[in-house]
């Protein structure tokens, strides 16, 4: 599969952001450097130049890849994810949608949720296989799906109206260098729409604490949900302006999702009434985390940052 030339101007080596020049079934940098294309058509620059955090990532997830995918087709998950998606839909800008950029996408989360009203995207991942399934999922000329460092972006500065994580962030220790990428590639005035785990509440630290540790499905060296004292100022830090912080899911998500890494959640999808249920628990978190005080203290946040226009 080839990459549809549009996007080359788009991509910058890794290493030096020296601009790219097709050769064969590689990208060359001006500089000499090489980056192989694999048979989906996807970019490896991953292969040459990733930090030693990615390098872990990238094992992990090609090794669950599979129980992760399976674990999104569950009936219980894909209620309670219909309930998740309207929420983070919600906050979505869709005049900002022309270039799109989804970092950390798996399988193209964002980019499926979104679907038509994407103009053009770039996916990134670290993980080949999941690439591979997103480039299945989203066989469009309008999409790329390259293989890179989330905290070393291979991409030109100024590039995106919008950029996604959906689940990626707690991936990465370097929250800074993440931040500082992210905020490189967006247009002034462009945002950054992310949904991610977060412990500010002292009970959701405990528990997943206890699940880090019994779960293989899980890495505990390398991944860290979010906490608001430590996630809001290094955004501000590099110039973000944060424009919403919401946490959704209680007790429903913590017995319902995560089929991937808890092995009794996967029988839930035996249940009769199981979707009716799900959809009941979905709406009791909804009340909890609406009480007052408890507007911080869900178990997955949706954010929205803002780069200052010119």
């Amino acid at each position: 599969m080839t990459i549809d030339h549009t996007f080359l101007p788009m991509l910058r080596s890794p290493r030096t952001m020296a601009p790219l020049t097709f050769e064969d079934d590689a990208l060359v940098a001006t500089d000499g450097d090489k980056y192989r294309i694999n048979g989906n058509g996807i970019p490896l620059f991953a292969e040459a130049f990733c930090s030693a955090d990615a390098r872990r990532q990238q094992a992990h997830y090609d090794r669950v890849a599979e129980n992760y995918l399976a674990n999104l087709a569950y009936p219980h998950t894909q209620e309670y994810m219909r309930y998740l998606d309207d929420r983070f839909l919600a906050d979505v800008d869709e005049s900002r949608l022309t270039d799109v950029g989804e970092i950390c996408c798996g399988g193209g989360e964002a980019f499926q949720l979104l679907g038509r009203k994407v103009g053009r995207g770039i996916g990134l991942d670290i993980s080949e296989s999941m690439l591979d399934s997103a480039r299945r999922q989203l066989p469009g000329k309008n999409y790329l799906f390259i293989q890179g460092d989330a905290t070393a972006l291979p991409l030109a500065e100024s590039l995106f109206d919008s950029v996604f994580i959906i689940g990626g962030i707690h991936h990465v220790n370097d929250r800074r260098a993440l931040f500082q990428e992210i905020f490189r590639v967006l247009k002034p005035g462009g945002r950054f729409y992310w949904r991610e785990p977060v412990s500010d509440l002292f009970l959701w630290q405990w528990l997943r604490a206890i699940v880090y540790a019994i779960s293989p499905g899980l890495d505990g060296k390398t991944e860290h949900p979010l906490h608001y004292r430590d996630t809001v100022p290094v955004l501000a830090s590099v110039g973000f302006q944060v424009r919403s912080w919401r946490t959704y899911g209680f007790l429903g998500y913590c017995f319902l999702m995560n089929s991937d890494i808890l092995f009794f959640n996967r029988l839930f999808r035996y249940l009769p009434g199981i979707r009716a249920l799900t959809r009941a628990m979905a709406r009791f978190d909804d009340w909890c985390v609406r009480l007052p005080g408890m507007g911080r203290y869900g178990l997955i946040v949706n954010g929205v940052a803002e780069k200052p226009g010119d």
